[in-house]
């Protein structure tokens, strides 16, 4: 442990984001770097809890008291090292995950967890400002082939630990880019996209190979590459955007929320956009949905110059700071408030979306909603009432859906004669194997929408007991022995 009584002695403080009205005029990211003397202190606050709950909230079963206490004593280079040996990507987490290790520190009893996330990001910013993250090939090759389909952190994560156990990696990707949701989603204002690149650099320098433009299933043949390797990854996210089938649907001005944010990403990468352009500027813009997808469409419409933003959600106004049917250590559901909530725009709760009004060139001009009664039935399922006489319409020039996706798109499960389940995921056994022999599935795509830091874990996993299979014998490959208290 670090200082055992830091936690009295030093206050908790995290990241300053630049100001509202700097950082809406550009897509640079959100937060100012806090300096090495400042994050040493902050890793200070890592108190001898006895059971560190943090290491259970976290999915990777990352040792963050090992590191916290690494930092405290000024050795950056063993911290990144313990960061490493669980979590391949601790810029993609410390960038973008919610951290339900925060939310299960014993600290966060009172309130004040340790800043997790924040001394994260600092160990593999000063590893890659030192050097220290380098390529690391295999010792000795197996002579086993493996294809990762999908690019994003869990087909990253697998490839990496697959390569460095001496497998043949082949990871292809539909997209032009690499990265995944990581690259085409997420925000640059959240995640600069360099922080894939140098990851997709030290992969190819450990002898991974990337091949894009690659959608398998349609311009690659399944069958064909499952003939040429040894066992074939799933790892494709779930890219199937749930909808709202309701009258006026069909008009313009009704978007998904992942072709908005891609076409974004797209502009600030300089490349050319597909499709029809989207753009908030100038428009009064209602963003339905109220996880971080709708969070980040609201922070780019903020950057394009929207004329109005506001945020509707189906759910009733989460408690501000403590909700009893969530107590620690189990990740709270309260009110989140995102740096882009606190950039502008408005927020409403309990509004169900009944229909869409047009103008006369068919363009959306109005959403016409409900409010909603939220209630347990006698089987303490969740159920919603309409409140007679609640009707309310609001003005809106583009509509966002932002409400979640169902699973991976038809095709690549089809081309494969993998199983789904009946929520539309990928089957698979509990070594991540599908319906299909040495065809495996990691990620959304398998578990279900949810967020980077499990994605990765999926990865490693999954890498493990395809190891297992490669070889015929327990793998050394890295195992996560620790059960999360709670998925989100």
């Amino acid at each position: 442990m670090a200082d055992p009584r830091g936690f009295l002695n030093i206050e908790p403080q995290k990241l300053m984001p630049r100001p509202v009205h700097k950082r809406t005029k550009d897509y640079g990211e959100l937060y100012q770097p806090m300096p090495a003397e400042g994050i040493r202190a902050q890793a200070t606050r890592c108190m001898d809890c006895g059971i560190p709950f943090c290491h259970t909230g976290c999915p990777l079963g990352n040792l963050i008291p090992d590191w916290n206490d690494l930092v405290h004593r000024d050795r950056w280079e063993e911290a990144l090292k313990a960061l490493h040996d669980t979590n391949n990507f601790p810029e993609f987490t410390g960038k973008t995950c919610p951290a339900p290790c925060e939310a299960s520190c014993v600290l966060a009893i009172p309130g004040l967890p340790v800043t997790i996330k924040n001394i994260e990001c600092a160990i593999v910013d000063k590893g890659w400002e030192m050097g220290w993250i380098k390529p690391q090939p295999p010792a000795k090759e197996t002579g086993k082939k493996v294809a990762v389909i999908g690019s994003g952190p869990a087909g990253l994560a697998a490839a990496q630990q697959l390569r460095r156990a001496g497998h043949a990696v082949t990871v292809y990707e539909r997209d032009d880019r690499l990265g995944g949701l990581m690259t085409y989603g997420i925000p640059d204002f959240k995640m600069a996209k360099h922080y894939v690149d140098q990851r997709i650099a030290q992969m190819e320098g450990e002898g991974v190979k990337f091949v894009t433009g690659a959608d398998v299933g349609r311009t690659v043949d399944a069958a064909e590459l499952r003939a040429k390797v040894d066992a074939v990854l799933l790892s494709v996210g779930a890219t199937k955007p749930r909808d709202l089938n309701i009258p006026g649907r069909e008009l313009k001005g009704i978007e998904m929320a992942m072709p908005y944010l891609t076409q974004q990403n797209r502009r600030v990468a300089g490349l050319d956009i597909q499709g029809e352009p989207i753009l908030a500027t100038g428009k009064n813009v209602i963003i339905i949905g109220g996880g971080d997808t709708a969070a980040d469409c609201l922070g780019t419409c903020h950057r394009q110059g929207a004329k109005s933003v506001l945020q509707l959600d189906y759910n009733p106004r989460p408690p501000d700071n403590y909700n009893p049917d969530t107590p620690w250590p189990l990740w709270p559901k309260i009110l989140r408030i995102s740096p882009a909530h606190e950039e502008g725009g408005k927020r409403d709760w309990q509004i169900k979306t009944k229909h869409f009004a047009g103008d006369e060139h068919g363009r959306v001009k109005e959403l016409h909603g409900v409010r909603v009664y939220q209630y347990f039935d006698d089987n303490g399922d969740r159920q919603f009432e309409e409140m007679h006489g609640s009707d309310i319409a609001f003005p809106c020039d583009l509509v966002l859906l932002a409400i979640g996706f169902s699973g991976p798109e038809n095709s690549l499960p089809a081309a494969f004669g993998v199983k789904l389940s009946e929520g539309g995921a990928i089957q698979s056994d509990r070594k991540y194997m599908t319906s299909q022999p040495g065809v495996f599935a990691a990620g959304d795509c398998r578990r279900g929408q949810s967020i980077v830091v499990w994605a990765i874990a999926e990865g490693r996993e999954a890498a493990r007991h395809m190891d297992e299979f490669l070889t015929g014998k327990a793998s050394h490959l890295a195992a996560r022995d620790r059960s999360p208290l709670q998925l989100i």
